[in-house]
């Protein structure tokens, strides 16, 4: 699914949607968007394999005690990219992404877990690796990131979810950081949709293979439309989601709802991922306005 003429309607349309409805109801958005911090932190851990399950990212967030022993750093993880993208809810709407911004979200991150590489690039020697793919070496770091920063804010005519997407296969193509670089990549994400006037995004850790696949794609090929494509669903489920608790309707599970109207169950999580209908996830749980009318 490359963004055609009809999805990028479609996302003009439930945008539309959505800002028809928020007037007024800015703290149910923040509501929403801090019970979802949770789920953001757990999934963008679990992509860079962290051992922490949603439920003991929740516990920690809350200050509350987990059953089991945890690993320090995965601790201060959790807890620092929670603090992270609440620190963006607001900094999005005062200024346009920079380079002084992205170091102190990197600070924020690994600033208490490793003082030593914390809210800088790579310097001389200090090489990574991802996977099959060797980063540019640290000297061509910082012009790098220069140069990606200028083409996002000069490319005036393109489409912002083909500019994001591009901007994020760069900076984890560059990988300026020792440590981080998908976190802050996946957060930098959210603070450009945020800085658009529209909701944050969560890549999620079940998806993570077609999310690896789209690096590989455009390394390979020079081909966005792999991300372009998980950056289109995300947003669309993200609108869906506030567009549901906006209306105050009733939100009940996918499973739900499928078993009410007596839909095919497969058929309808089938237009659940494709976005084809106005589900969205919660704690992995797939759930939907209970008014909805499937027509197929």
């Amino acid at each position: 699914m490359a963004i055609t003429n009809p999805i990028k309607k479609r996302i003009q349309e439930l945008k539309n949607e959505f800002d028809s409805l928020r007037k007024g109801k800015e703290a149910l958005l923040v509501m929403i968007d801090e019970a979802e911090v949770p789920e953001s932190v757990y999934n963008s851990n679990a992509i860079e394999n962290s051992t922490l399950t949603l439920k003991e990212t929740e516990k920690i967030l809350l200050e509350m005690e987990v059953s089991r022993d945890l690993n320090v750093r995965e601790i201060f993880e959790a807890k620092n990219l929670a603090r992270v993208m609440e620190y963006i809810r607001t900094k999005s709407q005062e200024k346009e992404i920079d380079k002084e911004l992205i170091l102190l979200m990197h600070q924020m991150l690994i600033g208490g877990i490793n003082d030593g590489i914390a809210g800088r690039f790579r310097k001389q020697y200090e090489y990574v690796r991802v996977g099959t793919h060797i980063a540019p070496a640290p000297e061509h770091v910082e012009l790098m990131i220069d140069s990606t920063l200028q083409e996002y804010s000069k490319e005036l005519d393109a489409y912002f979810l083909e500019k994001i997407a591009k901007f994020h296969l760069d900076f984890e193509t560059v990988h300026p950081f020792c440590d981080g670089n998908g976190r802050i990549g996946r957060v930098i994400i959210c603070y450009q949709l945020m800085r658009l006037g529209l909701v944050p995004i969560i890549i999620r850790d079940k998806e993570k293979a077609e999310y690896y696949k789209a690096f590989g794609d455009y390394r390979d090929k020079k081909n966005t439309k792999t991300m372009e494509k998980i950056l289109a669903l995300a947003l669309m489920e993200s609108l869906h989601k506030r567009i549901a608790y906006l209306k105050g309707e009733k939100i009940i599970t996918l499973s739900e709802y499928a078993k009410g109207h007596e839909k095919s169950a497969p058929a309808i999580f089938n237009a659940a991922r494709r976005q084809n209908i106005p589900a969205f996830r919660e704690k992995g749980v797939w759930k939907i306005g209970a008014g909805f009318k499937y027509e197929k």
